[in-house]
């Protein structure tokens, strides 16, 4: 029996029933191939739906050309997108989900380089996007852009969406007739609160009427309080109630954040969780049809439970955790949540590829995306058991040991230190991060579960390999600091000049405790990522005075794919940690060091105490390329040091390829 009542139960809209109150809500996955859902998209979405999601809000579609924000969107305004479609939503209504499509038009914010079309808004605005400027409508191209809409609801319709979702967050087209400050028409579209909410309620009505009384609409809005000049709650209050009032709103979901809020959107492990209940809950105090979706930090069952048994919402919205985990509305279904792969709010290959245009995928979950070639996170038995063993508890390591136990194979997994985790276990130690441990902990219970062998504080060397009985081994022994000092833009140095007088350490090193760094530390930070960034936030907090010193032009340069540098660097400022960007070391004096401007060459001596060097590791590897008798894979940083999300894509892999 479940331990989350309220959240698996039922809930009746429009006619369907929700077998629980989680929904898989909508968002990029940028998995059209061509402009049309292909294999990758179905597999993707029909996962989510066999794993037990009640609602499925699919990819958004942009309802016009002016509208195009990502290349791995739908096409717009064509209707190639049905018979494709039809396919996947018959498949996610056999699974047992209800099928919604969101669509969008992100006005004055789209992207040029994509649509080479200016962006529509209300007023003419700049584009929070990019750098350009947007084009101010004419009442007769608003007209047109009512007509695209509600000619993508109808073309979802036919597609076999039981719905669609209008999209009025984040600032996009609708919240922008919404906002005073980006609407400052004084035609009928402008103005008053009955003209500024015109497009949306004409859209709804003609929506309802064209698609039917069955037929599912619901109204995404979103909420940043960060800034004031946006819709706060009383706003939103206002105009959710003037839109429920006529009982075509089925349901509005609630999002964070915005365009001038950007980290709210998709919030990393930098903000809070439970966002938008401050919202919710006031909506459902002024709502008479419609029931309230929370969604944006609502990462657990247990953030599920609490929100809709205090009657703060009515349903909620998991996105990353049901990306991390796709079968977590089954797992808390059932009772068993302790199962679940909780998500670790990293935004590093969900939100991160996105932002790169990529598809997205998932650090801890690298199935996602991939469902359609690996078979999503349901493993097929292996043709014939074999012995496996796994040399090193890392990320690669830890993968690589449970999804080959899940196949049938006899795992045992070793590993020299007395905890599991490796490099992975001390971001887990820097500052908000203790998610990480969290999902280290689930890996222990997995194996414990799965009949897997964990020996710690063993070391084998190659003679002990080789005589292991098992005939696979997969060595995760991972990768050491680069004891050199060496700095990729300074390769005329083979190593850090000074480096022998002593006061240098490695990042992990530091994370660790065993460095002597004293009061004053430099921290040369190359990678611009969480091993620099976090280990500095980590020093600073402990009461070390940190001077940050990079190449990049930015400290987190490489965080702003997952939309937490902001918030990185404005935890550090905070702290008093001093930021020296665009520059490289000369030299290290033992009392401090001599760093050099890439701009003008000008040089600086920085007094400090200790330095701590955050470069690229090297890996570590020195058993000879292959056991006789045995199948031997390099998996992680054992073969290449890299970001943690590939270990696990390197542990996954080499399960499923025995």
């Amino acid at each position: 029996m479940s331990q989350h009542p309220h959240l698996t139960a039922p809930l009746r809209l429009r006619g369907h029933t929700l077998r629980n109150r989680i929904v898989f809500g909508g968002h990029t996955n940028n998995m059209a191939e061509g402009g049309l859902p292909g294999p990758r998209m179905e597999h993707y979405l029909l996962e989510r739906a066999l794993g037990g999601a009640a609602m499925i809000v699919c990819e958004p579609v942009p309802a016009h050309r002016t509208g195009v924000l990502t290349r791995g969107n739908m096409v717009h305004e064509s209707d190639a997108i049905i018979a494709p479609f039809r396919r996947i939503t018959r498949r996610l209504n056999e699974a047992g989900a209800v099928a919604i499509q969101q669509i969008y038009h992100v006005g004055a914010h789209g992207d040029s380089d994509l649509s080479f079309a200016p962006h529509w808004s209300p007023s003419g605005g700049p584009s929070y996007h990019d750098s350009d400027g947007s084009h101010a409508m004419t009442e007769t191209e608003i007209e047109e852009l009512l007509a695209a809409h509600l000619a993508a609801a109808v073309r979802a319709r036919e597609c076999g969406f039981q719905g669609v979702e209008v999209w009025a967050t984040y600032h996009s087209l609708i919240d922008q007739f919404w906002t005073p400050w980006s609407n400052l028409r004084e035609d009928r579209w402008g103005g008053s609160l009955e003209n500024r909410t015109r497009f949306s309620r004409e859209l709804i009505a003609a929506i309802r009427r064209a698609c039917g009384e069955d037929f599912v609409i619901g109204l995404a809005v979103s909420h940043s309080p960060a800034f004031g000049v946006n819709l706060q709650t009383e706003a939103l209050c206002e105009i959710v109630a003037l839109h429920d009032a006529t009982g075509d709103v089925d349901y509005v979901t609630c999002g964070y954040g915005g365009y001038l809020d950007f980290e709210g959107i998709m919030p990393a492990f930098t903000l809070g969780e439970k966002l938008t209940t401050p919202l919710t809950s006031a909506l459902k105090r002024v709502v008479r049809h419609a029931v309230i979706t929370s969604e944006a930090g609502v990462r657990t069952p247990e953030n599920g439970e609490a929100i809709i048994a205090a009657g703060e919402a009515d349903l909620v919205s998991i996105v990353r955790g049901q990306i991390a985990d796709p079968h977590l509305a089954a797992k808390t279904m059932s009772g068993r949540a302790g199962d679940i792969r909780g998500c670790i709010s990293c935004n590093q290959m969900c939100w991160g590829r996105r932002s790169r245009d990529y598809w997205i995928s998932c650090l801890i979950n690298p199935s996602a995306g991939r469902e359609w070639e690996w078979g999503g996170d349901r493993f097929t038995p292996a043709p014939e058991p074999r012995e496996v063993l796994v040399v090193g508890a890392g990320p690669a390591g830890l993968e690589a040991a449970r999804a080959a136990a899940e196949r049938g194979h006899r795992v045992e997994i070793v590993e020299a230190l007395p905890v599991t985790g490796g490099q992975f276990r001390l971001a887990g130690m820097q500052p908000r991060r203790a998610q990480i441990l969290d999902l280290l902990d689930w890996f222990e219970r997995q194996f414990d579960a799965l009949g897997v062998r964990l020996r710690l504080n063993t070391f084998l060397d190659g003679e002990a390999i080789a005589a292991h009985p098992a005939d696979v081994v997969f060595l995760a022994t991972g990768s050491l600091p680069d004891g050199t000092g060496f700095q990729r833009w300074r390769p005329e140095f083979a190593s850090l000049p000074g480096i022998g007088k002593g006061g240098v350490w490695s990042a992990e090193d530091a994370m660790r405790r065993e460095a002597r760094l004293g009061k004053a530390v430099l921290l040369y930070d190359e990678g611009s990522n969480w091993r620099g960034v976090g280990t500095a936030w980590a020093l600073a907090e402990r009461g070390h005075e940190v001077t940050i010193v990079t190449p990049e032009p930015m400290v987190g340069k490489e965080i702003t794919r997952t939309a937490a540098d902001h918030a990185a660097r404005r935890a550090l400022a905070r702290l008093g940690v001093r930021f020296l960007t665009e520059h490289t070391m000369d030299e290290w004096h033992g009392d401090g060091a001599t760093i050099r401007s890439m701009l003008t060459g000008a040089t600086e001596r920085v007094a400090a105490t200790g330095l701590v060097m955050a470069t690229t590791n090297r890996a570590f590897d020195p058993w000879p390329e292959s056991f006789p008798g045995k199948q031997t894979l390099r998996i992680g940083d054992c073969a290449t040091p890299r970001l943690a999300a590939y270990a696990f894509h390197d542990g996954r892999r080499a399960a499923l390829s025995l």
